[in-house]
Order: structure tokens, then C-alpha cells, then sequence
């Protein structure tokens, strides 16, 4: 049976593209299209509209941070299945005049009156994917404000603009969120206000439709005339709390009045002479550093890309780190986490002698911890004249969010506390106004402490994967940025997760056209499982590199989204 299925994955797979490697990449390039360079500015996101909103804003004088909350705003309008308002936000923010590195976590916390007893009663391990239970606030108004106060120059009336001309005279519906709105209502067309919001109509809008959305125009539009008390504390959080008590939901007033964001001290590791760095927990960034400390201990120069050998110690890294990410990550406020020591060469070198080279640990656990003491997403980045970058990740986190839209206001509520766990003693075990485990993560590399690149992989709990891939495919195989994003991905799943959920076995790697049989074969014969990944296994990715000594800037989009790199 087993040799049958192993026969049967291989045929599935005789369609890929095989990889004939010679001196590891054979000359081949992977990549789709050039990288974009300029010298004065560059904004990369994964919707036209929105980097083109960021080049104009830039040309006329704003900051990389100006520029990027108006590409938000406006991906908030074209993709609401994505981000907007309603979700959250996490940013770093390399500042040029003082030559520091700023971190801000712009996440919202649950509900005061919701308890772990109450989402309990009745015996559920787990909180409701939709609906009113899973909805936290919403942070990316506040960071938004948070990011201009500190580093923004235009008004904000200017900034969102363009978000807000887009949702007032209608826009062209691109593929990618065609293809959402394709499933929208049988997801949730019978929620409150949907179907007068986003099916006008009758029918979801489709691939070249153009589209309105008055509602959220009218809340953009009070948003940066009133800034973001109107939000937490106005009109707009008046009209939340009475829709969530309306609808059996438990987000109030107090919750919105009461929320702040968080400048936080990004941390890093080294990785072959570059400096990484990400945002501590309630994110998941740290996982990236764990990878990269364990995988600095295999010697890659000598591998080919896309061998059984390199996916092989790719995923036993992950596993390991997936499994630290599934005990510890938290909010912070609530419990001690061992930062320091997850990220240290030490503890990547431990976790590293754990991997057998030829074939994968029958079961993997998180790191004792008294040794230590010893979820869709988008994704965009900007850089400015004056050497400012922005790297900037911001979501609903699942498609559409939790579906609930209060009354006239235009957009989807976040759904990021489907991601607690509700075993009692867990790290991210729920609790009112706590912060969830978070999935979105923002990415920086510095060389000779000097700015290097700025980057993301949008994609739920992929996203470490993706930008320690990215990474390694530069570093390690020497791709450039384009090309880097651009060439196949793998993806493992059978991790345990921070909601609760155990992992069992080696788990499936999920591949992208691209890998030879003779790859594929050598990882069944390891004892994983293969199989053919979907678009939703790979993520987006967003890069900015800067030429420090040339002042030219390098921007790369990833084709599985709908954006683009742009420069002036």
C-alpha cells in the first residue's frame, strides 16, 4: 500500500518542471520578471492602485511612512477579503536621520466581558471560526496614527485620499479578489449588512467590475478628518458596540476606548554575516530567527536548490522551531517568554544536533524550559529620498474576516482571536483583553549595521517559512530579489499550533511546480509525506533592497499576487 501510494504521488507530480541542477542552479533563473531599481523611491505592494498611491505620495514630499498607510488604505479598499480597519497591524520603520530600527505592534486585545469560562460552557476546544466570538479589535487605525505621529510629514486628509476616492467613485475588481468574492456568499451573504455593503447588486462584484463602497468612504473620511478617536472613541466605536451587542458579540465601547499600540524593540539574529530582524511575540517573527540560528549549522554551498537534502533540513528546522512558536508565543502581558534564549546560537545549536540527516525525527517537541532559563494577509513595503524604509504587514487574518460588518460603516471585523487556545495553563490560553497569538510579521535585514532590505511573506502561520526561504534562496543560492520570491516554495504542514492543536507524525510537505521527481521520491523514501500545494500553500512576498553606496533602491513583487514594484 505504501509503495502504491508513493507510485501514485509521483505521478501526480510527473507534471512539474524538473530541476537538471549543475553547480546548483544550472544558470537557470527562476525569476518572472526584472527587479524594478530607482533611486529617489520605491513602494512595493501586491495591488497596482495602491503602489501607484504610494509613488505619488512620495513625489510629492511625503514620507515612506505616508506613503505606506496610503497603500494600506487603499488595499483596504480593493482587497477588504484581505485587511482593512477592521483587522490589525505590525510595522518596522527604519528611521535614516537617527539610524535605528523601530518596531510598532498595532494588534488589538479580546473583549473585557468575554471569559475562558464562558467560551468553555459548552464543552467547545475551540473558539468559532466566524461570527461575533473570534473578533478582537481592530488595531490598524491607531497604528496607523501611531506611525504618522512619529514618522509621517503629509496630513492624513491627503494621505487617505486616495482610499477614499477609490471607495467614492469605484475601482476595477482585480483577480485575486474576484476570486474571494466568488465565494463570498455562500461564506457569509446571509450576515448582517454583507450583501447591502459588498453585493450591491445581487452578486458578488467579478473580475473587472468596477466597484463602490460609499460606506467605507464615509468612514475613511471621518477617519482622517477626526483622526483616531473617532474610531476608539467616536461615532465609529459607538456603532461597533451596538452591532456586536445586536448580534451576540461581546466587543463594547470600552474595548475600542481603552486600546493602544505598542512600540516594541525589534530583535534579531545573525544568519552568514546578515543581521535579521523581527518583532517579538504575540507575534510569530521569532520563529524566523530560530530557523535561521539552526540552519546556519548545515552547510548549503554545497547542496543544489531543491534537493531532498536541502527541503529535508529546511523542514526538520521548522518543525523544531514550530514547536517552541506552539508552546511560548503569547502576549507578553501575560506571561514571561524566553525570547532571548529561543533566538541565542546556543539553543540553535542544540536544536540542530537533534536533526538526523536522513530522515525526520519520528516526533518533535518545543524546548524545556528550564533548559531555556539556562493565520490572509497583505504585505507591502516603502522606501523614500531620504533613506527612510518601511516594512508593513496588516490583515483581517482569514478571508473576510470573522464576515461580521457593522451597520454602515463598510467593512469586515477581524477574526484573530480564533487563534487562542483554550487549554487551560497554555501560554495563549484566552483571556480578556489579552492579545492573541499573531501570524502577521514584518522583516528587516541589516548588513554591517547598515540598512540592507526590507521584506515580507504574507500567508498565515507560512509566513516564517516563506521569508526563511526567501532568505536562504538569496544568501544561500545566491538569487537576486526577484528571483529569490519567484522560485518554487515549499510548505509543511503538521506542526502544532498555538490554538492547541497537537502534531502528529513527520507531516506533508506541500510543493510548488518546480521540483524534480527524483526530489520527490527521495522525500517519500525518508518517510514524509508530498503532495501538490495550491496558490493558498505559497503566500505573497514584497521586497526592498538598498544599494547604500550607489543610493539606488531594488523592488521585487511577487506574481502570485495581483501587485507590483514601482520606483521614481
Amino acid at each position: 500500500m505504501k509503495h502504491s501510494i508513493s507510485i501514485l504521488l509521483l505521478f501526480i507530480f510527473s507534471s512539474f518542471i524538473s530541476i537538471h541542477a549543475q553547480d546548483r542552479l544550472n544558470g537557470r533563473t527562476f525569476a518572472t520578471r526584472s527587479v524594478v531599481m530607482a533611486q529617489h523611491g520605491m513602494a512595493c505592494t501586491s495591488q497596482p492602485l495602491a503602489t501607484e498611491a504610494a509613488i505619488d505620495v512620495l513625489k510629492k514630499g511625503g514620507t515612506a511612512v505616508d506613503a505606506a498607510i496610503a497603500a494600506n488604505s487603499v488595499i483596504g479598499v480593493t482587497d477588504p477579503e484581505m485587511n482593512g480597519i477592521g483587522g490589525d497591524l505590525f510595522a518596522m520603520v527604519y528611521d535614516a536621520k537617527t539610524k535605528k530600527l523601530y518596531g510598532l505592534n498595532a494588534s488589538g486585545r479580546s473583549p473585557y466581558n468575554l471569559t475562558l469560562a464562558m467560551l468553555k460552557k459548552n464543552g467547545a476546544e475551540q473558539i468559532p471560526f466566524s461570527g461575533p466570538l473570534p473578533v478582537s479589535v481592530p488595531g490598524c487605525v491607531d497604528g496607523w496614527y501611531q506611525l504618522h505621529g512619529r514618522f509621517g510629514k503629509l496630513p492624513m486628509t491627503d494621505i487617505l485620499s486616495y482610499a477614499i476616492n477609490y471607495a467614492r467613485k469605484g475601482f476595477p475588481v482585480a483577480d485575486e479578489a474576484a476570486f474571494e468574492y466568488a465565494q463570498l456568499k455562500d461564506l457569509y451573504g446571509n450576515n448582517p449588512n454583507v450583501k447591502e455593503v459588498f453585493m450591491p447588486n445581487g452578486s458578488a462584484p467579478k473580475r473587472g467590475d468596477v466597484f463602490k463602497n460609499p460606506f467605507l468612504a464615509n468612514s475613511l473620511e471621518k477617519i482622517a478628518k477626526g483622526g483616531r478617536d473617532v474610531f476608539y472613541k467616536g461615532e465609529i466605536a459607538r456603532t461597533i458596540d451596538a452591532f456586536m451587542k445586536k448580534n451576540g458579540g461581546y466587543l463594547s465601547y470600552k474595548d475600542l476606548a481603552d486600546h493602544t499600540s505598542q512600540w516594541v524593540e525589534p530583535v534579531s539574529t545573525t544568519y552568514r554575516g546578515y543581521r535579521v530582524w523581527e518583532l517579538p511575540p504575540n507575534g510569530q517573527g521569532i520563529t524566523v530567527l530560530e530557523m535561521l540560528n539552526i540552519l546556519e549549522h548545515f552547510d548549503f554551498s554545497k547542496m543544489e536548490f531543491g534537493s531532498a537534502e536541502h527541503i529535508h533540513l529546511f523542514t526538520e528546522a521548522k518543525r523544531l522551531a514550530y514547536e517552541d512558536r506552539a508552546k511560548y508565543y503569547a502576549d507578553p502581558d501575560f506571561v514571561k517568554i524566553p525570547v532571548a534564549q529561543l533566538i541565542s546560537k546556543k539553543y540553535g545549536d542544540e536544536r540542530a544536533k537533534l536533526i538526523d540527516l536522513q530522515k525526520p525525527l519520528p516526533a518533535v517537541y518545543a524546548g524545556n524550559d528550564k533548559a531555556l532559563n539556562g493565520g490572509e494577509t497583505i504585505y507591502l513595503t516603502v522606501a523614500d529620498d531620504e533613506g527612510n524604509m518601511v516594512s508593513l504587514i496588516q490583515s483581517n487574518f482569514a478571508a473576510f474576516g470573522s464576515g461580521m460588518v457593522p451597520d454602515s460603516l463598510g467593512f469586515f471585523l477581524q477574526n484573530r482571536g480564533y487563534l487562542f487556545s483554550l487549554k487551560e495553563g497554555a501560554n495563549n490560553v484566552y483571556a480578556p483583553h489579552k492579545r492573541p497569538f499573531h501570524t502577521i510579521i514584518p522583516a528587516f535585514v541589516t548588513k554591517d549595521d547598515k540598512p540592507y532590505m526590507s521584506f515580507g511573506v504574507m500567508g498565515g502561520s507560512f509566513q516564517p517559512e516563506g521569508q526563511v526561504e526567501v532568505l536562504m534562496n538569496m544568501i544561500d543560492f545566491g538569487m537576486n530579489i526577484q528571483e529569490a520570491g519567484d522560485a518554487p516554495r515549499i510548505d509543511h504542514e503538521g506542526s502544532s499550533e498555538p490554538t492547541g492543536q497537537t502534531a502528529k507524525g513527520a507531516g506533508i510537505i506541500y510543493l510548488e511546480s518546480g521540483f524534480s521527481e527524483q526530489t520527490i521520491r527521495s522525500l517519500l523514501q525518508m518517510g514524509y509525506g508530498v503532495a501538490a500545494g495550491t496558490p493558498g500553500n505559497f503566500g505573497g512576498y514584497q521586497c526592498i533592497k538598498f544599494d547604500s553606496k550607489q543610493h539606488v533602491y531594488h523592488g521585487a513583487s511577487d506574481p502570485r499576487k495581483d501587485g507590483m514594484a514601482a520606483g521614481y
